[in-house]
C-alpha cells in the first residue's frame, strides 16, 4: 500500500509540473506573438549597413570573407 501512495505521488508530481511547464511554454508564445520585432525603430535609430560600391569580384569577395570572416 505505501508503495500505491508513492507511486500516486510521483504521478501528481510529474503531472503537475508537465501542466505547468505547458501553460508557462504558451504563456511564452502569446508574449513573443504580440512582439513586433520588424517594426521601425523609433526615436534616434541609426542604420548601421549601407551598400558598397565595391569592384570586388565575387571570387575575391569570397576569399575576404574567407580570411576576415566578414
Amino acid at each position: 500500500m505505501k508503495t500505491i501512495w508513492q507511486m500516486i505521488k510521483v504521478f501528481l508530481l510529474f503531472t503537475g509540473c508537465t501542466i505547468l511547464f505547458y501553460y508557462s511554454l504558451i504563456w511564452f508564445n502569446r508574449e513573443y506573438d504580440n512582439y513586433h520585432r520588424y517594426d521601425e525603430p523609433q526615436g534616434s535609430a541609426v542604420k548601421v549597413s549601407a551598400v558598397e560600391n565595391s569592384t570586388l569580384e565575387w571570387m575575391d569577395r569570397l576569399l575576404f570573407f574567407y580570411r576576415n570572416g566578414e
